[in-house]
């Protein structure tokens, strides 16, 4: 088969695609230099669309609506972008051999294509249920979220089985977004998750209190403790049934499954240094392979503001770490150097009338401040974490722009607390006056 060349190529066709693309256009890539490499069959797009506004009963986002980068506020990239910049759009494209020292990408159907500079932008995939040998797992109705397709596959499993009874497997960001989701659209949703709260990686048992409590108003009903051990299907093959560990058996028509993800590296493996479970790459993300770059889900980067080498799996550090990625090249070219990467941790989510912010890191001590009672009309409340007398982690539920921009202020500036009791009185005070 004939053989491409390309003096970059991105592989991948997440966020970071999407932002890498858009970094390169504004550095000046000639027509014909860059090549972006996906086996999805749409132009890259803002994925955290797909558990939110994408499953919306009314006025639901769809494409070309939410191509990347309009998730950060900027210019929308439509496919006829890519054609205009001369950067060659190569979609349901599956590479499946990667031979790093000889910088060239099999696919699937047996293409060739080589690169001078790669970067790699696989992101993450779902976390299976299968994964674990859980029983009847493969039955039909039982799904994931990653890519659009999936989107649209849980979409009309929701219009076939209206009014019907959904089963969530997960109680983190996915399993609260999508829990979320499909109440609106009027299921009778069960959350199944073993932890004793929702978030555990981010959110107190104080936070979580909130959220477990705000949906069981909004008609979620929430079991703790257990999880989906096997499923039973009709003889359609469809799931009818989520046993659990603890004996008890739940009606479903749909299973929705948010267990975690896991960075998309095996094509790299044995060539790359790895760390953490990704990539190992500098502040540039440069891996220990000469011109090839890792961004996204995939790099184990070094976060200046800790000192620490740490994998982040959010939609601001794909963007961000995107553009760094290709400032970085380009640079090099014209012998420059650019800053280091100094990156703040951000997560964020938003489900039925709920919006959050978290900015630093959720280490140490903890307090809560404001009022966190699910049942108030407009609940506001958030928590600090403070570590060697600093506030290291600041979060915000319903918070305002200027809010939101305080608490990461906070967060990265880390300004000493004399007393607990005084920042629990002071509150969202205490991060406004920085």
């Amino acid at each position: 088969m004939a053989e491409k060349t390309f003096k970059y190529v991105i592989l991948g066709g997440g966020v970071s695609a999407g932002y890498a693309a858009r970094e390169f256009s504004k550095q000046g890539v000639k027509p014909g230099e860059l090549a972006v490499i996906s086996k999805e069959a749409v132009a890259p797009y803002e994925r955290p669309a797909l558990s939110k506004a994408y499953l919306f009963p009314e006025s639901p986002a769809r494409l070309p609506g939410f191509h990347t980068c309009v998730g950060s506020g900027g210019e929308r990239l439509l496919p006829d972008w890519y054609k205009e910049k001369g950067i060659e759009l190569i979609l349901s494209t599956e590479i499946v051999k990667v031979d790093l020292a000889r910088k060239t990408l099999v696919s699937g159907t047996g293409e060739t294509f080589k690169f001078q500079i790669l970067i790699i932008a696989t992101g993450s995939t779902v976390v299976r249920l299968s994964d674990f040998g859980v029983k009847g797992a493969d039955a039909k109705n039982i799904f994931y979220l990653r890519e659009i397709d999936d989107a649209d596959k849980l979409n009309d499993a929701i219009k076939a089985k209206k009014n019907g009874k959904a089963v969530i497997v997960g109680g983190g960001y996915i399993g609260l977004e999508l829990g979320a989701a499909l109440r609106i659209n009027n299921l009778d949703v069960t959350m199944v998750y073993p932890e004793p709260w929702c978030m555990p990686r981010l959110f107190t048992s104080g936070i979580a209190a909130f959220y477990e409590g705000y949906y069981a108003n909004k008609g979620v009903n929430i079991i703790k403790g257990t999880v989906a051990s096997g499923f039973s299907s009709d003889s359609n093959g469809e799931v009818k049934e989520v046993h659990l560990k603890d004996g008890r058996v739940l009606e479903t028509d749909i299973v929705v499954v948010g267990v975690g993800g896991r960075p998309l590296t095996s094509l790299f493996k044995g060539q790359v240094e790895e760390e953490k479970g990704g990539i190992k790459t500098d502040t540039f993300f440069k891996t220990s392979v000469p011109d090839v770059y890792a961004v996204g889900d995939v790099a184990t980067f070094p976060l200046k503001l800790y000192n620490e080498l740490r994998r982040v799996e959010h939609v601001d550090h794909a963007r961000k770490s995107a553009e760094q990625a290709v400032k970085a090249i380009k640079a090099s070219e014209e012998g420059k150097t650019v800053e280091v990467y100094d990156y703040l941790p951000y997560f964020y989510s938003r489900s039925f009338d709920l919006s959050w912010q978290f900015y630093g890191d959720n280490v140490g001590e903890t307090v809560l401040f404001g009022d966190n009672n699910p049942t108030s009309p407009k609940p506001k409340f958030g928590t600090y974490w403070i570590k060697d007398g600093k506030v290291i982690g600041a979060f915000l539920e319903a918070g305002t722009p200027e809010e939101n921009q305080a608490i990461a202020k906070v967060a990265k500036l880390q300004p000493p607390v004399e007393s607990l009791d005084q920042l629990a009185k002071e509150g969202l005070s205490f991060a406004s006056k920085i």
